[in-house]
């Protein structure tokens, strides 16, 4: 019996288990506010027609339009001249989703290109093949030249993310319609021909594929599919769609699937050598790039790392940005949301539009270019990782202003600065006088028109070299910054090494709420959020030594003020004195109570905050509260000076907080207005692929340096249970698979110590003790994890968060599994105390006239069951289990057949549990009172005594009914143990099995070969050992005998790491190769001359 301290430890787990749980789902299902504004559109869907010799099957093909207008279907395919885009939607998805993206496509074309900017904008670097500056600088297209022809597929709203049979098959259409719709623009060109128009353009070579979901992964498919020709894709965007495997991949085929597609990427992009390392050709897949959308925190479905292209697709060919960090979006969405929020749809519509040569009209066919368009549309001048020193300077020894295609002294490419345009020049007659700053804080409350000089020099010393400037303003036509090598005029003809330097473009843009209105000038009641920020570096600064900011000469209409407010803080300030580190420790305790810091006035404009533990994994709530703005008196009553000084005053002397987070998976995160913000970034961290980094997460927070503020941090555990239960539920699976090998390799040892066999949640409870157990079973196979790692020559993760992480996984597991043998123990005991209460009273209502015409109805019935064929499967129980469970695996869906296997094994426990009650019944009535009970017996029959157990040789003595009694709780705890087992198997088809429960009468076709020959395996499996003697065979390897206890214990290993790899689907492996190696030795074994069954010659303490 477990002792106290054994009980204790099992309660405890339970308790925290169902917390984590709980919370999970409580944040999970809480609403979202995603900020996203809804799009709309006058939807009209023309279906493309099929060829006779073609049979596209039951999915269709669409051309979506945009108009209230009714049309004529047949001229308007006759006019289709635009470059087409195929949009496949995902799981569950429908072909109207294309309408948010087609109407605001065809608004972007009518409207024309957006609003140029002047802040800094992104370029590709040398690793993405921007070595070409000249290529990767090239302008956006000034107008559009020819619309987008948006197509999109019909799949009947299947579920495409449990299935991979469903996932090939729109696979095969999505190649049927590229050449389909290519095949509609010839159809269509010669129809205008025929007619007499006139004919302009060229035909299109190429589709554009956008996949949304699943159909992001669907597109990427098509690509290596045998039967789409070359050239046919060069483009491909996804929106929120899976890449690196299945958002929970539990269907083997669907795993297998995902690392077939992939695979086939990886080697697409490698250039093809002969044997002897000679060039063949160029890379299969060289015209193909790929960018990839996520939407960040809110998408609970489908995680920033699974969308993230890293191994797959290399950086000269594609990359992933998170919606938060997308320019003119910065906004986190659901997985849902990102098809209509029409800050990213109407993003994403000039890009594609940006991509067409207006020379051609066709997208652009050089590789680099449209990598370029989607890097200058999509990301921000803000580097993806927290660098500022090395990403925002653009100089090393900048000296002298350099021309476009300069390099520096080591040969590589800089990016040059871009003055502002000439119309937008300021001349010196047109500012007031200048001001001279001498503090290193410099502040812009209006557009006041004046020039305002700082010298680096003076305001830098003290190791205050650095300074950044925050604003609302826009670049060149609110403010301009410039450097100055001495004080004096824009001369242009200066030497090189004098000229001034204008840096107003490496400002860069960042998201902001609506600045406060003002009725009058000075009336706003608040300061003006911070729309951009510019940061100078020693570096940039080496060779000059002033530096101006001039504020534009406030415009006047009508003699009104601007509609809005402005403000600008600048400030010379030394990084380290805004260093702030939060160890682990003091963020877990931070859940318990607040942890407050105080910033006094003057403090640094930039804080660097390093969070110890990732806010992917632990997000925290920031909050600051203004303690003082420096105003000493308000002119109000003493009563009322304090509110509103700490409120309204503060409010209108300092600017919003901002916050910047950046994570190694997601990206940038920016959280504008931060008063009081729960930041949360979608990492993944302590994962076995996770990289060095990654276990913690790095905050810039921009705050006023004029207040003071109170900040304090809390964590939060119930987001942290949410994002546990989104980061971790694969690894959690395969860990329960694992736990329960490791508990069947418990009761297989106890049979061949000759030891009872214990339950499985003694099992269960015995692998968690420390310190022996747990240290085998839960930090051994981490261990070998790392070890293959360094074996593979991969980067090794976070070694402490990825051992705490996986451990708190394999705990939690163990305690869901917990709660899973007790439900179902539960449920067995309940329905053999009914069983065997309502037998008790069959027996003793045998006089009753119903009874007895209950009973002729039986004996007439009887006659059915003397056939012989009824017979023989009547006595061999488990032949009829094989030949139904595998014709259903084979030949319907693999869930199917494993749900036979899982009524056999659930028989089995019911059989023994009720044996075992009608014992115990029996024993304790016979010691209460041995002569009522035998009279008792008497009444009830022969049947009674015939259902009661006796020893061999017929003695019926306490020892040996214990024995029996025993025995057949024994044959319960095994057969339990296989019923947990295959019952978490036959969960893992469920969803799939839904999937072909939709298709039903839709065109069924066979399940996929793996999948059924494993499904085989496992049931072979659950056969072979459906008795606990079984658990003494052996399996003879090069002259060893491998006792079961070793292989169930392999078994856990290769589980474990399974779910260490977030592919769960590996876990029928193990379970299917014991299932089949097992059925090989038993027929080799029945068939040897000795004629003997290869298992152990113990005898028992008792018989089953």
């Amino acid at each position: 019996m477990p002792s106290f301290a054994a009980k204790c430890r099992v309660v405890a787990l339970v308790i925290v288990s169902v917390w984590i749980g709980l919370a999970a789902l409580y944040g999970l299902l809480k609403p979202v506010s995603n900020g996203c504004i809804m799009t709309y559109m006058y939807p009209t869907y023309i279906p493309i027609s099929t060829p006779e010799e073609l049979s596209p099957g039951k999915y269709g093909l669409f051309l979506y339009h945009e108009g209230w207008k009714r049309i004529d279907f047949k001229e308007h395919l006759k006019k289709l001249n635009g470059v087409p885009v195929l949009f496949i939607p995902g799981n569950g998805g429908s072909y109207k989703q294309v309408r948010s993206v087609a109407a605001e496509s065809d608004r972007a074309y009518k409207g024309g290109p957006l609003e140029h900017t002047f802040y800094q904008e992104a370029y590709l670097t040398n690793e993405e093949g921007g070595v070409d500056m000249g290529v990767a600088r090239f302008p956006l297209p000034n107008h559009y030249t020819r619309m987008l022809d948006w197509f999109a597929v019909d799949l009947e709203g299947e579920h495409s993310a449990m299935d991979g049979h469903i996932l090939e098959e729109h696979t095969d259409y999505v190649v049927y319609a590229i050449q389909r719709i290519l095949d509609q623009y010839k159809e269509s060109r010669d129809a205008r021909t025929s007619d007499g128009a006139a004919i302009s353009g060229t035909l299109p070579k190429s589709v554009i594929l956008v996949g949304h979901s699943m159909g992001g992964f669907v597109a990427r498919a098509a690509v290596i599919h045998p039967r789409l020709k070359k050239s046919t894709v060069e483009t491909i965007l996804t929106l929120s769609s899976p890449h690196q495997s299945p958002p929970v991949a539990l269907q083997p085929s669907l795993g297998h699937y995902f690392e077939h597609v992939n695979d086939e990427w990886r080697k697409g992009y490698e250039v093809q050598k002969t044997r002897s390392g000679q060039y063949l050709a160029e890379p299969v897949l060289s015209h193909v790039i790929v960018i990839s959308i996520s939407g960040g925190i809110n998408d609970y479905q489908v995680r920033s790392k699974l969308e993230s292209l890293d191994g797959i697709v290399p950086p000269t060919h594609g990359f992933m940005i998170s919606s938060t960090g997308m320019k003119n979006v910065w906004l986190s969405m659901e997985h849902q949301a990102i098809l209509w929020c029409n800050q990213l749809v109407v993003q994403v519509s000039h890009t594609l539009l940006s991509l067409i040569d207006p020379e051609t009209g066709q997208p652009l066919t050089d590789t680099t270019r449209r990598l370029g368009v989607f890097t200058k549309m999509f990301h921000s001048g803000i580097p993806p990782n927290f660098d500022w020193m090395t990403k925002l300077q653009l100089y090393k020894k900048p000296t002298h202003a350099r021309n476009k295609d300069e390099k520096d002294a080591s040969g590589s490419q800089v990016q040059a600065l871009s003055p502002c345009p000439s119309n937008m020049h300021w001349t010196e007659d047109g500012l007031e006088r200048d001001l001279y700053i001498q503090t290193n804080t410099v502040t812009v409350l209006a557009m006041d028109g004046r020039r305002r000089w700082l010298d680096m020099e003076k305001l830098g010393s003290d190791g205050k070299n650095h300074f950044i400037f925050v604003t609302n303003l826009a670049p060149c036509s609110g403010v301009r910054l410039h450097l100055w090598p001495q004080k004096g005029k824009m001369a242009v003809d200066q030497p090189m090494s004098k000229r001034v330097m204008e840096v107003t473009s490496k400002m860069v843009h960042i998201p902001s709420g609506p600045a406060p209105r003002q009725i009058e000038p000075g009336s706003q009641t608040e300061q003006p959020p911070p729309s951009a920020v510019f940061w100078l570096g020693p570096e940039d600064m080496h060779g000059f030594r002033f530096l101006t900011i001039s504020v534009a000469p406030r415009p006047a209409v009508s003699g009104r003020p601007p509609p809005a407010a402005s403000m600008a803080v600048g400030q010379f300030f030394s990084p380290k004195d805004g260093e702030r580190g939060l160890s682990p420790g003091f963020l877990l305790l931070s859940g318990y109570s607040p942890k407050e810091m105080f910033l006094k006035e003057d403090h640094p404009l930039a804080f660097n905050l390093s969070f110890g533990i990732s806010l992917g994994l632990l997000p925290v709530t920031l909050s600051l509260k203004t303690a003082g703005c420096g105003i000493k008196t308000s002119g109000l009553p003493v009563e009322e000076a304090g509110d509103v000084e700490n409120s309204r005053l503060c409010k209108l002397r300092c600017f919003p907080p901002v916050a910047l987070a950046w994570d190694t998976t997601s990206g940038l995160h920016i959280f504008p207005n931060i008063f009081s913000e729960t930041i949360v970034v979608d990492g993944s961290p302590a994962l076995w692929t996770s990289t060095q980094g990654s276990e913690g997460t790095t905050v810039l927070l921009l705050v006023d340096p004029h207040c003071s503020y109170r900040t304090s941090v809390s964590a939060s555990f119930t987001a942290a249970a949410s994002r546990f239960l989104l980061l971790y539920c694969s690894q959690i699976i395969g860990f329960s698979i694992a736990a329960t090998f490791f508990a069947l390799m418990r009761q297989a040892r106890s049979w061949e110590l000759d030891l009872p066999i214990p339950s499985m949640l003694t099992a269960l409870e015995s692998n968690l003790r420390m310190p022996v157990p747990f240290l085998l079973q839960a930090i051994l196979p981490i261990i070998i994890s790392l070890f293959f790692s360094l074996l593979l020559s991969q980067s090794l993760p976070p070694i402490a968060s990825f051992i705490v992480i996986s451990i708190i996984c394999y705990l939690f597991a163990n305690g869901s599994l917990i709660i899973l043998i007790l439900v179902t123990q539960l449920v067995f005991y309940v329905a053999a105390i009914v069983h065997v209460f309502i037998k008790t009273r069959w027996q003793s209502w045998e006089g009753n006239p119903c009874f007895m015409f209950l009973h002729w109805f039986i004996n007439l019935t009887s006659g059915f069951i003397s056939f012989k064929v009824i017979r023989v499967l009547r006595a061999n129980p488990v032949l009829v289990t094989d030949l139904i469970a595998i014709t259903l695996v084979c030949f319907v869906h693999p869930a199917l057949g494993l749900f036979i296997l899982l009524l056999s094994h659930g028989w089995c426990c019911h059989n023994a549990l009720c044996s075992h009650a009608r014992r115990e019944l029996f024993d304790s009535r016979n010691e209460e009172n041995s002569d009522g009970f035998e009279q008792f017996a008497f009444k009830a029959g022969p049947e009674f005594k015939q259902g009661l157990p006796v020893d061999d040789k017929g003695s019926s003595s306490p020892e040996s009914a214990k024995s029996y009694a025993e025995g057949q709780l024994e044959i319960f705890h095994h057969c339990h143990g296989m019923f947990v087992l295959h019952l978490l198997s036959t969960l893992m088809f469920a969803p799939s099995l839904l999937t072909w429960l939709q298709r039903i009468g839709m065109g069924q076709s066979f399940p996929w070969f793996w999948d059924s020959a494993l499904c085989i395996g496992i049931i072979l499996h659950g056969i072979c050992y459906s008795k606990p003697e079984f658990n003494s065979m052996t399996f003879p390897v090069f002259d060893l005998e491998i006792r079961l206890s070793s292989v169930y214990l392999l078994a856990g290993y290769s589980s474990y790491i399974s779910g260490l790899a977030l592919a769960p689907y590996r876990v029928f492996y193990p379970m299917a190769a014991i299932g089949v190696v097992s059925s090989v030795f038993r027929i080799i074994q029945r068939k040897s001359k000795e004629g003997e069954a290869h298992f152990n010659s113990r005898k028992h303490s008792h018989r089953h």
